[in-house]
Order: C-alpha cells, then structure tokens, then sequence
C-alpha cells in the first residue's frame, strides 16, 4: 500500500464528503479511492469513516487521524516545493474565483503579464459572485469584496476599491437628481446588490464630515453579479454605488453620471480567501502575490487620475 497516496485519498474524503466527489477532484475512479482507504483502515486496523448510502461519517479515530494528516501532508508539499525547481518555476493548475467585472476589467487583460512570468501555471477561472465550497470544488482561492465573515477562511487583505454613486441619465431624466441619500428609501429608486454570503441586499454606506448615514434603498430589480447589477443601472434602473474601475467606461460614454457628488462613499475591502485546511502551495502563492499587486496598481492608477482631475 502507498500510504501517502491512501491518506491525501482519505483527506479528500472527508474534506469532500463522499467517495464520489473526493475521486473526481482527485482524477482517479471511485472504486480505487474505495480501495485505498480500505487498505489504510486495515493498516491502521481501525475504522476512520462510517459509510451509508447517501455520505460517509468521520469516526472519532478518523477525525484525529485527519487532523495530523492534514498537517504531515502540508508539510511533505511545503519541503517538496523547497527542494525542487517549482520553487523557481511554479507549475500546475490553480483554480480562483472572482467577480465577473474584475476578471473582465482587470485580471483577464492583464494575464499576458503572468504568463510570461509563470509559463507553466495553468488558471481555471471560475467568474461570479457566489458561495463557493472551496474543498468540494477543489477551489485554490478567490478574490471577494468585502470583509469575509466565513471563519474556516483564511483572508488577506490585498487592497481597497473606490466606491461612488451612479445613475444613467435616463434615469434622471425621469426622476431628477437625489439631493440627499435619504431619498433613496422613499423618493428614489435603487438597484439591489444581492450579497451570496450575507443573503441580503446590500445597503449604501455615506459620509459627509462627520455624517454617515447608512441607507437601505428602494430596488424593483436585485442581482447577485456585478456585471448585471452596473447593466442595470445603465438602462436607467435605479441609483447604483459601484467601484470606480467599473463606471469609469460607462462614464466615460455618457451611460452614467455620478450623483451625490458631495457624499463620499465607504471604500470595498478586497481580500483573497483560501480554506484553513488547504496549504498555500508555491503556485497559488505567486499567482496571490500577482492578484494583490495588480489591485495596488489599480489603486495607484485611480490616484493619478484624481490628481489629474484635480488639477
């Protein structure tokens, strides 16, 4: 028996939750991850997992032998990684997701950039905002706005987004300018950003001074993509708060037009989370130095641009 082919099997077992899903993330057939943590079972003569039709149940023998196998096969990647060329030339898949308008506006059109640093990574992109099971889908990392609330992810901050308030001019054209975010509750009409995570649409935050006011605006329409949710507010579905680096075109064609100009809002966090339970291997490490790099520039980008404006 292979003991640390059975126990990175066993690991995606209970990690994934059934045999089925732990085989496909794996590339192997059922039957053989099957096999394998059998044999590991009769190596260890204990049971580790409890099977029924429908899942499978981590023992109380399996959950500490989890525990510390998780942490000798982090550390058999970390020294492998160490001694060989991958520490200088990563390789491998690495699956991220993202919003689509970040992908779109920022990373894509840059990823010219990374494969000439990384030639042999290959990137599954996976685009949306969503709920993601990280292990089930054999998900590396993801870039998510706002701060995580998930307690089983490790975050890194990797920089902050300009916010401002948005609507399309036949928006306005139809219903005026807001003159104060208040109106938004009652006067006006939003467009509703969906949060996965939350559950809930998402409320507009405003300061002025030493005001801050947090609305929760009126919506006939909510979405959970932020690609979708700036299309609606350039056909003229409500007031929107979007971060900069996404209205700057549509402005820029006269789709939007800022309003409340005078309110500034609550700039977006982003951080790049991964699962506790998944060692950041050197592939994922570059690729997540590269991400938070590429939003710093966008930051020093948006920078010039007020300076410009400014003068």
């Amino acid at each position: 028996m292979d003991q640390l082919s059975a126990m990175r099997v066993f690991v995606r077992v209970v990690e994934t939750g059934n045999f089925t899903r732990a085989a496909a993330t794996l590339n192997i057939p059922k039957t053989t991850a099957t096999n394998m943590v059998q044999a590991l079972e009769s190596h260890l003569s204990t049971k580790l997992l409890n099977r029924t039709t429908r899942r499978v149940i981590v023992t109380t023998d399996g959950a500490l032998y989890y525990e510390r196998a998780i942490q000798i096969l982090s550390e058999i990647q970390e020294l492998d990684g160490s001694m060989s060329n991958s520490q200088t030339t990563p390789s491998g898949r690495v699956r991220v997701e993202m919003a689509g308008a970040f992908a779109d506006l920022v990373v894509i059109p840059s990823l010219c950039d990374f494969y000439t640093r990384y030639p042999n990574i290959r990137l599954d992109i996976g685009v949306g905002d969503r709920l993601v099971d990280y292990i089930a889908e054999n998900v590396d990392c993801a870039l998510r706005g706002g701060t995580p609330k998930d307690q089983s992810l490790i975050a890194r901050k990797v920089g902050e987004l300009r916010m401002k308030t948005y609507a399309s001019p036949e928006y306005i054209r139809r219903f005026g300018l807001p003159s104060h975010p208040k109106e938004l509750e009652d006067k006006h009409m939003s467009v509703g950003y969906l949060n996965a995570t939350a559950g809930r649409t998402m409320p507009f935050d405003f300061r002025r001074g030493e005001e801050v006011i947090e609305v929760a605006p009126r919506y006939v329409v909510s979405v959970n993509d932020a690609r979708s949710y700036l299309t609606a507010a350039t056909t003229g579905m409500g007031v929107a708060q979007a971060a900069h680096f996404m209205a700057r075109d549509p402005v820029a064609r006269g789709e939007l037009v800022e309003v409340l100009a005078d309110w500034e809002c609550e700039s977006l966090p982003l951080y790049i989370v991964y699962p506790q339970t998944r060692h950041l291997s050197n592939k994922v490490r570059v690729f997540v130095d590269w991400l938070a790099k590429l939003v710093q520039n966008l930051k020093i980008e948006e920078n010039r641009e007020q300076i410009r404006k400014a003068g």
